[in-house]
């Protein structure tokens, strides 16, 4: 059976090396075990075998190679054991387990080609003392090659018959000849497979499958009928289907399926969308074509679809979960019914046949119940499709698409997927057939996939119980109730668009698992599915979707998207004209999948390629819609948190508290004690029952065995942070390395004093020192105990009446905060909890201390004066007429460049910085700044801190020439933590009506650049990354710039003001517009300031300043990208007339620029091309 889930932390592969980079680096692994092909199976022979060389031999380390499912299955019971890749090679008798592969195609893959490969050389290697001992496994047979019996001790046993290990070498070599062999027959024309497989269907669902199909080297063409512009434009083996006459078929009925298979000689028969399995196409080719497969359902199994008042029943009858509901054939009976519920429980009702995915509804009241059966039953609204009506109770929780395949016998799970039914963001609008989905959804847990595969396999087999076997694909439509997963429908095909983001996951081969399900034999396969890899959809509809939508628009950028890394556009309602030219003929269009080896990766593939596509009219309009959160929810999930405690849990129900209330964005999946009595666990159970909550009894077991079966329980149910909550244990290695960074615990005293201590012993030990304050320490678990990295403390004070009882009391009253708090800072959405309130009196002598800063910006206009309830600016005083000026204002702060000022204590410039942020983008609109207002917020307010920063402020707006008339202190310590602060800068400006900026820019306009003074203000969430992965602090002498002292004072260089250089241009009229190159880049903010019909080629720009050198090469950035994010050392880009350049040049060098560049010149733009043109690289 096959599995998907990986619990190691490793990182995953890009999609077109995927399995088969990593194997490259760790096939010569220093592991003891080394678990090479297995994939989501795992074998219990192997895992006994691995147990037993770990408990009896001393092996220590086990390294799985694309068998990712074995850290998992190893840690539970009976096996109870880690993997400990840590510990490296300890033995010289390394153990090599290898998976025979179960199939030609998955042998001849690439993955597994290279896993052959070593396999014989570490067995030609044999003769070599220090050689692995390669044992091979046959999934077929499950049994070891070349072992009658594996109930004894393997590794006993080839100790003792030297002469085995020769035998199981020559048994794996015989085994892979006999695939070279096959493989050798598939490459010879007369003995090859080559397959013609027919797919019936039209949409994105059956591009997506023609995709996949076509991967296999035993299909010679997919032929698809009717198919779309997709499938008709993807060539290769892929086309559609056409008649007798050479003409294109446009239906898919049964009598057109019949002739075609007939016709083409297909060898497989793959239905797509459900109303052919309705009509009953399986079983008319059954007839017709014993000997062609067919991938699907019959009539009477494609039932499970066509009624939902069977599938209701067939639930209830096999014991599947499912809501509580009734089935009505009148509408007065089904009124009565609704009448007779209480009506605070809301029903959902639902046409039992088939309704194109529309006919379910979701009424809120009572009344809108009676209406919505009225709909259905009365109305007529979905046909003869509500002939039949099912009302049933109303299920909250998060749903989930799970797919799997079946073989009349049994089912494989797919990686479950979510979509978004509702046409707009945050889940708006009319129900559709999908706006999106992603997989694997990371809502269902290992243990939950097991439970709902196990409803899937039980429904297989009460269906063929019943004479109806079920063979193809059972989509399960589930429901995560908080009573568990609970089916809320089946569908008998794949899921559109879940199908074009579940088939790119899978690494078997899909017409080998689609024989092996029409052959009754799934059971013969290894169905594999990528590892560590997500994928994600976008769906790009049609304007107006789902109701009336245009059609016949021209669909452009495809190659554009199809050209970014690691995505797949599959069409769904597309067609090609005669011209060739892909057109809209639907309402869902394309399917933009991306994928990733994580979920925001996926995504971002995704919408990069979305962003290349438009819908074009005649007129040029673009009518094409796409949601924009797809998959939010799933990457701002609530954090999964499991809990260890042997006692009350006391410091446990605070946590509870915040998480019922929504302050903290976590959840509690599982509650594990290692005594049966614990009250710990009745709060578990408190929490319902899809809460973990288990005893495990150590009895007979070692430290590393207890360990390993309590992780079991917390990574069966997702726990991604691990709270330790009086948990009275000590902990082995193994655990401490694998929950390692994810694992806290509170220790009863201001860590490191008196550590190794526990409960009263700990506050007796603080009073006999005298000590005059404690507290408790949130720390993270490692071996040494109440040794690990510290992450909150609170203080309480000792006082000299407490004893040991009062101070616990104290104590343990602080130690559900603390928990809360390092919960929220592992969620990173830390909330101070300081105790200190605001202090005015600090506040009044803060603006005592800044005033004559103020004083020293007065300026024409105004007085800079401080203490009123608003500050004045006198605009006559300044030169300006009301009726000719247009006022400009500007704002902005100066991003986490304040993080550097933090660390190093270093406040002075960032005020600078914060007026050059502001008055910089002011003067691009042809302004001069007249005033300047700041925001400094803070949780604890410290006066010389900010007075420093805003004495900054003060220089600032003195070289921009700007009054600083006012500003605003907050100090708010629920909102920021002691030490930390903000900034916000507000300017205004004023220009002459007909003097704005931009104006008049034209090609031949030359573009001149200043010279920034550094980084400035913008990229610093980059920079800081940088600093930290060349292992380097603020304190550090600085490695790009000897004479600039330490890191930290050459990033916080403050960033220079253009202002008092560029107005004497201004008033010159020298200046058709002006671009701060700020955050972006030359690339995105030049073009803020040229019209569309003009480029910026840029052909002189200046040798990268010694900073972002260091950053490009520490970076491994390209020019593209640093351009894109930083300046580069260009502050300010001019716009000059190219009659007046040198006179422009010759003011400048008379306000101090020392240098200018000759960055480019502006040229007519052509169609879409882009606006700044690199015609010079960084050098």
């Amino acid at each position: 059976m096959a599995r998907y889930y990986s619990l190691s932390m490793a990182v995953g592969w890009p999609w077109h090396i995927i399995s088969t980079a990593p194997l490259a680096s760790t096939m010569n692994s220093q592991a003891d075990i080394l678990l090479v092909g297995f994939g989501g199976s795992t074998p219990a022979p192997v895992l006994e075998l691995v147990s037993q060389a770990v408990s009896k031999h001393g092996y220590q380390s086990i390294q799985p190679l694309r068998s990712q499912n074995f850290e998992y299955e190893l840690l539970k019971a009976p096996y109870r054991t880690f993997l400990n890749t840590a510990a490296g090679k300890t033995t010289d008798n390394q153990l090599i387990i290898y998976n025979l592969p179960s199939s030609l195609t998955e042998y001849l893959s690439e993955a597994s080609q290279k896993e052959a490969s070593f396999i014989r050389s570490a067995l030609f290697a044999g003769s070599n003392a220090s050689a692995g001992q390669v044992i091979a496994f046959d999934a077929s047979s499950n049994s070891f090659l070349g072992l009658d019996n594996s109930s004894y001790d393997i590794i006993d046993f080839i100790k003792t018959n030297p002469a085995l290990s020769g035998s199981l070498a020559c048994a794996t070599l015989a085994a892979l000849c006999a695939l070279d062999s096959k493989a050798t027959e598939q490459l010879l024309p007369a003995t090859s497979q080559s397959d013609t497989v027919v797919l019936i269907g039209s949409g994105g669902r059956e591009h997506a499958l023609a995709v996949a199909l076509a991967q296999s080297p035993l299909v010679k063409e997919v032929i698809v009928c009717p198919g779309n512009g997709g499938t008709k434009a993807e060539g290769g083996k892929i086309s559609n289907a056409v008649d007798s006459d050479g003409n294109l078929i446009s239906k898919q009925d049964n009598d057109t399926v019949l002739e075609l298979v007939k016709r083409v000689n297909a060898k497989m028969v793959v239905v797509g969308p459900e109303q052919p399995l309705v009509d009953g196409v399986v079983d008319v080719l059954a007839a017709e074509c014993p000997s062609v497969k067919v991938f699907g359902p019959s009539k009477a199994g494609a039932e499970l679809e066509a009624s939902k008042a069977f599938t209701k029943d067939f639930l209830q009858q096999h014991g599947i979960p499912t809501a509580k509901y009734q089935n009505f054939t009148s509408a007065d009976e089904a009124i009565a019914y609704v009448k007779s519920l209480d009506p605070n429980d809301r029903q959902v009702v639902k046409a039992s046949g088939l309704a194109a995915g529309k006919g379910v509804l979701l009424p809120t009241t009572q009344e809108e119940t009676i209406e919505a059966v009225k709909e259905i039953m009365s109305d007529k609204a979905f046909g003869a499709a509500g002939d039949t009506c099912v009302i049933e109770s109303f299920m909250t929780g998060p749903e989930a698409s799970c797919l799997a395949f079946c073989d009349g016998k049994t089912a494989v799970l797919m990686p479950a997927a979510q979509d978004h039914k509702r046409a707009l963001d945050n889940d708006e609008g009319l129900n559709t057939g999908g706006m999106g989905a992603y997989a694997p959804a990371p809502c269902v847990t290992p243990e939950m996939h097991k439970e709902i595969e196990a409803m899937c396999i039980k429904t297989v087999e009460k269906m063929a119980k019943r004479g109806t076997p079920y063979v193809g694909v059972l989509y399960a439509g589930m429901m995560l109730t908080p009573n568990g997963p609970s089916m809320l429908e089946y569908n008998c095909r794949f899921g559109d668009p879940e199908t074009q983001v579940v088939l790119p996951l899978l690494e078997t081969d899909l017409y080998e698992v689609m024989t092996a399900c029409c052959d009754g034999k799934l059971d013969s396969i290894d169905v594999r599915f990528k590892e560590n890899v997500s994928a994600a959809t976008v769906v790009c509809a049609a304007k107006g979707y789902p109701e009336a939508y245009p059609k016949g628009m021209a669909i452009k950028g495809l190659d554009q998207a199809g050209s970014v890394d690691n995505v797949k556009v599959y069409h769904a309602g597309t067609k090609l004209d005669d011209e060739n030219v892909t057109r809209c003929s639907g309402g869902r269009v394309l399917a933009v999948t991306g994928m990733g080896s994580n979920l925001t990766e996926a995504l971002s593939a995704s919408y990069k390629a979305v962003k290349q596509i438009t819908f074009e009219d005649s007129n040029g309009d673009s009518l094409m819609h796409y949601r924009t959160d797809i998959a939010k929810g799933a990457i701002r999930k609530k954090l999964r948190i499991g809990v260890m405690g042997s006692t009350r849990g006391t410091a446990l129900l605070p946590v509870m508290e915040a998480i019922a209330n929504g302050s903290l964005h976590a959840e509690i999946v599982a509650v594990v004690s290692n005594r049966s009595k614990a009250l710990i666990l009745e709060k578990g159970k408190s929490l319902g029952v899809t809460v973990t909550t288990q005893f495990v009894s150590s009895k007979g077991l070692t430290r590393d065995q207890y360990d390993a079966e309590c992780t079991s329980v917390l990574a069966g149910a997702g726990v991604e942070y691990l709270l330790l909550v009086g948990y009275m244990r000590i902990l082995s290695k193994q655990f401490c390395d694998y929950w390692a960074g994810r694992c806290i615990n509170v220790h009863p005293s201001l860590l490191p004093k008196h550590a190794g201590g526990m409960d009263l012993e700990v506050h007796q030990a603080v009073i006999d020192a005298k000590e005059p304050e404690s507290g408790c320490t949130i720390h993270e678990v490692t071996e040494e105990v109440d040794g690990g990295p510290i992450v909150i403390q609170k203080v309480v004070k000792v006082d000299e009446s407490d004893t040991a009882e009062s101070l616990k009391s104290k104590v343990q009253a602080l130690e559900g905060v603390a928990f809360i708090e390092a919960i929220q800072k592992k969620c990173k959405t830390t909330v101070s909890y300081a105790d200190a309130g605001v202090s005015i009196d600090a506040g009044n002598s803060l603006v005592e201390m800044i005033k004559p800063a103020c004083k020293a910006t007065r300026r024409p206009g105004c007085d800079a004066d401080l203490g009123g309830f608003g500050g004045l600016f006198d605009l006559a005083a300044a030169g300006y007429k009301s009726e000719d000026t247009i006022i400009i204002g500007a704002t902005d702060g100066v991003g986490t460049k304040l993080r550097v000022a933090h660390m190093t204590k270093k406040h002075e410039s960032v005020g600078i910085d914060l007026v050059a942020m502001c008055v910089n983008d002011l003067i691009v609109a042809g302004g001069e700044p007249l005033f300047f207002l700041d925001y400094f917020a803070t949780g604890k307010l410290d006066v010389n801190e900010a007075a420093a920063v805003v004495k900054g402020i003060a220089e600032g707006c003195s070289q921009a020439g700007c009054g600083l008339i006012g500003g605003e202190t907050a100090e708010m310590p629920s909102m920021y933590a002691p030490g930390d602060y903000d900034l916000a800068g507000f300017s205004v400006g004023a220009v002459h009506k007909d003097k704005v900026l931009p104006q008049n820019v034209s090609a031949g306009d030359v573009l001149l650049g200043l010279p920034s003074s550094g980084v400035h203000s913008n990229g610093f969430s980059l920079v800081r990354k940088l600093v930290e992965k060349a292992n380097l602090d603020y304190e550090s002498a600085c490695p790009w710039d000897k004479n600039a002292g330490t890191v930290g004072d050459s990033l916080l260089t403050p960033t220079k003001i253009y202002v008092k250089c560029c107005l004497p241009l201004l008033k010159k009229d020298m200046l058709t517009g002006l671009s701060h190159i700020t955050g972006g880049g030359l690339l995105e903010n030049l073009p803020r300031s040229l019209p569309s019909n003009v480029k910026a080629e840029i052909t002189g720009h200046p040798p990268l300043p010694a900073v972002f050198s260091w950053m490009k090469q520490t970076s491994g950035l390209d020019d593209y990208e640093m351009l894109r994010t930083f300046n580069n050392g260009v502050g300010m880009v001019l716009i000059v007339k190219s009659g007046v350049v040198d006179e422009a040049k010759a003011l400048l060098r008379e306000a101090g620029e020392d240098v200018v560049y000759d960055l480019g010149v502006l040229t007519e733009r052509q169609g879409d091309e882009e606006q700044v043109e690199m015609k010079c690289s960084l050098a």
